[in-house]
């Protein structure tokens, strides 16, 4: 007589953390990137040039 032992399925496990590993990335990478534009929209905000070349496209 034999007993087989049914191994337990973890497909949604893995794709539940392949899910979760993407989103925690997403969200690292969009972290990090927005420190980028807030330095470039100071930089561009202290250049005069930028301002007078701004108001004359008005």
């Amino acid at each position: 007589m034999t007993t087989k032992t049914q191994e337990k399925d973890n497909f949604w496990l893995i794709v539940g953390g392949i899910v979760a590993a993407a989103i925690l990335t997403m969200v690292l990478i969009k972290s990090n990137e927005h420190g980028k534009y807030v330095s470039t929209a100071n930089a561009i905000a202290e250049d005069s040039g930028y301002v007078a070349h701004k108001s004359e496209n008005k």
